[in-house]
């Protein structure tokens, strides 16, 4: 990424960004020059610094945590000028406008109402940013899927009874809204060769309701692709990620399941974050709690789209992320996500 071999030459261009938007912003007069500052920043598809946090996969494999940890810092820092920027422009307007005309200071004010991130989001965004600073690149899919990519190619032909597990929406006989984000693995590996590391997030749906299961939810895919990968990189990376998560360093156990895109494949369970291990009515006395799913992408898998099982090898994953947000605020409903009921939404 423009020869940058070095944390120091990346500290350097970014303070330089934070201080040259320090001062566009400073120039700033009008709500329209703030946003156009923030665009040209923070812009989702061309904002200078989402442009340099899209590319740290591309810097030496030993910087990259510290870049990619030093360029979010970078665009928080941003963030809260542009907002602070936006509020004092305001409040200057708003005291201008009053001192314009005749103001009864006796009636009582009026509460000013903030809109929060909601808690979905802030889970989603913080679960992609740890991958993120772990070297994974982040890819998005559609989530209208042809039958192919969400099923055939992962391993899971017509009338295999692993379809049951998955009650899908179907449009017409060969499209359907996706039950997983795993459809985003085969688009990749498609167009692209090994090296891999890339963590897909997004909106899945299945027909199932109830105090656990939404028709519609979040769910985060990762994998990993390259010759020589094993299973013990595949713990390595998910409890790197619990540990970072949960921010603790609870004990992890995987137990062998089955996934028909995965060979071998596993559950994975963390010591109760609750009750650490001691059982509760969270984790059903057992002192272990199920966060996701993972193993070893099947060899099918890696022929379908025309690898060499022989020559490369990868690991695959998927958690849900609503799971994940219950656990951390102790929830045990996912309906009131989104019920939109802001007696519940105004806690996070």
């Amino acid at each position: 990424m423009d020869g940058w071999t070095s944390i120091e030459e990346i500290k350097n261009h970014l303070s330089g960004l934070r201080k040259k938007a320090s001062e566009e912003i400073e120039k700033a007069t009008t709500p329209d020059e703030i946003n156009s500052v923030k665009g040209r920043y923070l812009g989702r598809n061309d904002g200078i610094v989402t442009l340099f946090l899209r590319r740290i996969k591309d810097l030496p494999q030993g910087i990259r945590p510290v870049a990619g940890k030093e360029a979010n810092q970078i665009k928080t820092d941003i963030e809260n000028l542009i907002t602070n920027a936006a509020r004092s422009l305001k409040e200057k307007n708003a005291k201008s406008s009053v001192e314009s005309r005749m103001v009864d200071y006796t009636l009582p004010g009026r509460r000013t109402i903030f809109g929060k991130i909601h808690p979905i989001t802030q889970t989603l965004d913080e679960i992609v940013s740890i991958f993120n600073l772990l070297g994974f690149e982040i890819v998005e899919g559609p989530e209208i899927e042809l039958d192919h990519y969400n099923f055939e190619a992962l391993n899971i032909p017509k009338n295999h009874p692993a379809r049951e597990m998955q009650d899908t929406f179907y449009i017409t006989s060969d499209l359907l809204l996706r039950t997983h984000t795993s459809p985003v693995q085969i688009r990749v590996m498609e167009n692209r060769k090994p090296p891999l590391s890339v963590v897909a997030p997004g909106r899945v749906y299945r027909r199932d309701s109830d105090i656990t299961h939404s028709p519609m939810f979040h769910q985060v895919e990762g994998f990993m692709v390259d010759s020589g990968i094993s299973f013990a990189n595949l713990k390595g990376v998910l409890t790197e990620f619990l540990t970072a998560f949960f921010k603790k360093e609870a004990p992890v156990r995987f137990r062998p399941s089955y996934f028909p895109f995965t060979e071998p494949s596993a559950e994975v369970d963390i010591q109760c974050i609750i009750c650490n291990g001691n059982g509760c009515r969270v984790c059903k006395n057992t002192g272990w709690i199920e966060v996701l799913g993972c193993g070893m992408i099947h060899p099918q898998v890696l022929r379908n789209v025309k690898y060499n099982p022989e020559k490369v090898s990868g690991f695959a994953f998927g958690l849900g992320v609503e799971r994940f947000t219950m656990l951390r605020y102790r929830i045990d409903d996912i309906r009131l996500f989104f019920q939109n009921d802001l007696r519940f939404l105004e806690q996070f």
